[in-house]
């Protein structure tokens, strides 16, 4: 059952992140191939470091499913481009919902090799947001996770709601939808209120961020 759930929502996870890729390459006038890499870039980059950094094998070295769900994520784009690449509230549902099931994602399997919960926060915030990072250099923008955006802030407090549920005996399915829920949340009210993070200048007297 865990596994299953876990599958259902790498799936959801990998096409949200494509999408999110490859609309934003479409913004940018790639040709097909540039936004299906970009695309791919964004779903597996941060499990990829992810799996690196915890010494196990490369997740999508596995199978070819990724490379083929990033495939169908280009037809979407190019099928529904009037719909996709102009609505500018798509690309934050996309991104928000491929960054909430890749936080859980990443928690999950740290855990399951027996990391502590620290190393598995990291690990959820680097599955979470390095697809993006990858994303955003590669169509040269500044990275997302490193604006005044509640970004990878969202990845932590879902990491801490995952964590207090599972401490209090919490069920697999319960966590793993709380953690998500939370990021998402956290996203959404952030957009409506506009809340960010404070940012570091170079001195109180200057307006220009660094």
């Amino acid at each position: 059952m865990e596994e299953t759930f876990s599958f259902i929502l790498e799936v959801i996870g990998t096409v949200a992140a494509a999408i999110s890729g490859i609309r934003l390459a479409a913004t940018k006038n790639f040709d097909w191939f540039g936004a299906y890499t970009v695309g791919l870039v964004t779903a597996i980059g941060g499990g990829t470091l992810r799996d690196l950094l915890l010494d196990i094998p490369v997740f999508w070295m596995q199978t070819w499913w990724y490379l083929g769900v990033t495939a169908l994520s280009l037809a979407t784009v190019i099928v529904f481009r009037n719909i996709l690449v102009s609505q500018e509230k798509l690309l934050f549902i996309f991104d928000s919902i491929g960054l909430a099931l890749f936080c859980v994602i990443g928690i999950h399997k740290t855990l399951a090799i027996d990391y502590p919960m620290w190393v598995a926060v990291v690990m959820g915030i680097v599955t979470g947001a390095f697809g993006g990072v990858l994303r955003d250099i590669l169509i040269n923008e500044e990275p997302l996770v490193f604006r005044k955006d509640i970004y990878a802030t969202a990845c932590l407090a879902g990491a801490i709601v995952y964590w207090l549920i599972m401490v209090s005996g919490g069920s697999y399915l319960t966590r793993q939808l709380s953690c998500a829920a939370t990021i998402i949340l956290l996203r959404v009210l952030a957009l409506k209120f506009n809340l960010s993070l404070p940012t570091l200048k170079s001195s109180p007297g200057k307006t220009k961020d660094v």
